[in-house]
């Protein structure tokens, strides 16, 4: 099991916007809170799940998706991190080169595990649609 964060490379014909734009709709469905931030070939996606005791507990927290394309394939790191305030005008690079996984208690991660794996696949579906 990866614990704090996960890795998974993912084949597809959709460009990368293409790709978040439809992974952006599939979360917001699904009753996520979802911000994005797509430049060129790397893209971070946010999204936060509530329920009144994940809005008290984990308010600032949220899983962060990290994508790199390279054409026809797009390495996607996803971890539980911290909410960024303003996710528009915080530069791409900043945030691929600093550390923005956090360490969370034993609840958290059993959650985050089941929940990430599950969007990761999710997401594949999505990447494989034509």
């Amino acid at each position: 099991m990866e614990i704090f964060k996960k890795e998974r490379t993912i084949d597809t014909t959709k460009n990368l916007p293409d790709l978040i734009k439809a992974f952006s709709q599939y979360l917001t469905d699904n009753k996520w809170r979802v911000q994005s931030n797509v430049q060129a070939d790397k893209a971070i996606l946010q999204a936060q799940k509530f329920g009144i005791l994940r809005g008290l507990i984990a308010a600032d927290r949220a899983l962060t998706f990290l994508f790199t394309s390279d054409g026809s394939q797009v390495k996607v790191q996803v971890g539980v991190g911290k909410l960024l305030g303003d996710i528009a005008v915080t530069a791409i690079e900043v945030i691929l080169l600093s550390e923005i996984f956090i360490v969370v208690d034993v609840p958290e991660i059993a959650w985050s595990d089941h929940v990430e794996k599950e969007l990761l696949d999710e997401l594949q579906n999505i990447a494989t649609q034509q």
